[in-house]
């Protein structure tokens, strides 16, 4: 299957990516790429999404096994059926999940390290496992939002 090895690409390049970060950023002045735009920095997240729910490691393992899985079988049953814009959608949810469940089980956070300030307003830090989760998620949504649905056509 294509899809696993695209998997393992995409994991690859974000525990590359961290082990950079955190080989020459950690203790160090955050790297200003575009001043007063893209930043990085060197972030020890113990929690989810903009720090939520901090040192809540049991919980978030629990759901990012379950959230695998699921994606996972749905995947692998449905892959002969699902578009290529399904495929590579869940294809980048599943290697973000892996690569900060990664970082959760090997270290008990998530290492963070890019930085957006755009209109005068500083954006939460991230890395790119939370990047392939969020252009997986909104193909998603824009796959659910654009896809006919069945169900409604026979009502019309």
């Amino acid at each position: 299957m294509p899809i696993f090895f695209f998997v393992v690409l995409l994991v690859m390049m974000d525990q590359l990516s961290k082990f950079f970060v955190v080989s020459f950023l950690k203790g160090q002045s955050p790297y200003i790429l575009i001043d007063g735009f893209l930043s990085f920095y060197y972030i020890e997240n113990r929690g989810a999404a903009f720090g939520i729910l901090q040192n809540s490691q049991l919980l978030f393992s629990i759901i990012t096994i379950v959230v695998l899985l699921g994606l996972m079988i749905y995947l692998i049953k449905n892959y002969k059926s699902s578009s290529l814009s399904t495929k590579i959608s869940l294809t980048l949810i599943i290697a973000g999940a892996i690569g900060n469940f990664i970082d959760r089980l090997r270290l008990k956070y998530v290492i963070d390290f890019i930085s957006f300030r755009m209109f005068g307003h500083d954006f939460a830090v991230f890395n790119l496992a939370d990047s392939f989760i969020v252009i997986g998620t909104i193909i998603v949504m824009i796959l659910v939002i654009l896809h006919e649905n069945p169900k409604r056509k026979k009502n019309e």
